[in-house]
């Protein structure tokens, strides 16, 4: 069950962000990978859990205008798997919800392209009446930095395509970070490597900046600096969805994710399971598994190993995190990154043309676990095919 009709990875909503990645092309159909992988599909928000009935309710779904295609209903279960992810935290500051744009899903991305598709055409259509176009982007981990360097490849992709005056120098991209370097998660010198690529490019990078609102003109911060910006992206945080709060009693953390055992089921009821960023464990180290797309694929192995050990009465194994390293897109300019992170603990640092064809690796296995090896060597070929028959850039 989703409420969306299509899946599409979320490590590369940036990309669509700026018209990169045609979500229309390589978004996977729900119902048609049920059809081919024999799974049912049902369309619909969840709005509710009875864990002890074991039934669960989905919100009704009505028309942009509003009127009813579907009421509201119920499913049964035996055992449930919660997979919904997560969304941005805003942390409560005042304004980010009505002046920022959040890349959770498809849509959100799609409404930053639009948008950002607008500002770039208004600026080229009025050049002379001002300096540059200003953005800002909140949060300096992976989506903050990877957005901060694809702005700058679609400025260049739409230069060439007829958008006079618009290039690099026209372009004012900051990134706001609170902590005291970009990307947190990552060792040091992966950072500074992606902090240096980024300033070459010409983004201005803050850390230890903390915002405390947001206007339609800007963000104000911790230092009473005002950053002006016509268009705000909030990416500093996550938590799962606010309904999961007060979910018919499981037990939740203070970013609602769900408390889970080692075994991925949730601590009152084992026949729920929860795994990627709507599930809080902690590790022996006493450290929460973080929220990375690793993760929630090692959880899911995990999940379904155990599920078949329930059914057939044998003993559930627990899960233990796997860092495998992590890598940084940086667009056509640069990708940094480690590799098999808990191997080299962190040591063996990779960047250029190798760490790049390292990064696409990830985004195939992806495409090879849902499709195979034989549509995802087909979805190559075409993807070849249309970078010399369409534009790099999605124009509309």
């Amino acid at each position: 069950m989703d409420r969306n009709q299509s899946h599409l990875w979320k490590p590369l909503l940036h990309e669509v962000a700026t018209g990169a990645l045609d979500d229309g092309v390589d978004a996977l159909s729900y119902l048609a990978h049920a059809r081919n992988n024999a799974f049912h599909f049902q369309l619909g928000t969840l709005i509710g859990i009875e864990h002890e009935a074991k039934r669960i309710r989905l919100a009704r779904i009505d028309t942009e205008q509003g009127e009813e295609l579907v009421p509201e209903r119920e499913l049964s279960y035996d055992i449930l798997v919660m997979a919904l992810g997560s969304v941005s935290n805003d942390f409560g500051t005042p304004g980010v919800k009505q002046n920022c744009i959040y890349l959770d899903n498809p849509k959100q991305a799609q409404l930053f392209h639009n948008r950002m598709l607008d500002l770039f055409l208004k600026f080229s259509a009025n050049s002379g009446e001002r300096e540059r176009v200003n953005i800002a982007i909140v949060g300096g981990g992976a989506t903050g930095v990877e957005l901060s360097a694809e702005l700058h490849n679609a400025v260049k992709q739409l230069h060439s395509y007829g958008y006079k005056g618009l290039d690099n120098s026209a372009l004012n991209v900051t990134l706001v970070e609170a902590g005291e370097r970009i990307l947190p998660a990552l060792p040091v010198r992966i950072s500074s490597a992606a902090h240096q690529e980024l300033t070459n490019l010409g983004v201005n990078v803050m850390t230890q900046t903390m915002v405390t609102s947001a206007d339609e003109n800007g963000l104000h911060t911790k230092s009473g600096e005002f950053i002006q910006a016509d268009l705000m992206v909030w990416a500093a945080g996550i938590k799962a969805p606010d309904f999961m709060k007060e979910l018919d009693g499981l037990e939740t953390n203070r970013i609602n994710q769900l408390v889970v055992e080692p075994t991925l089921q949730t601590t009152r009821d084992p026949s729920i399971f929860a795994i990627g960023d709507c599930a809080s464990l902690m590790q022996e180290s006493g450290v929460p598994v973080p929220p990375r797309a690793q993760a929630a694929h090692q959880m899911a192995t995990l999940c379904y190993q155990n599920i078949l050990a329930l059914l057939n009465g044998q003993a559930l194994k627990s899960y233990r995190y796997t860092d495998r390293g992590s890598l940084v897109s940086l667009s056509q300019y640069s990708t940094v990154g480690s590799l098999m992170g808990n191997l080299t603990r962190g040591s063996m640092m990779i960047e250029g043309r190798l760490a790049r064809l390292a990064y696409i690796s990830l985004y195939r296995m992806h495409q090879v676990a849902l499709f195979g090896y034989v549509k995802t060597g087909l979805i190559m070929l075409v993807g070849s095919i249309n970078r010399i028959i369409r534009p790099r850039l999605k124009l509309h």
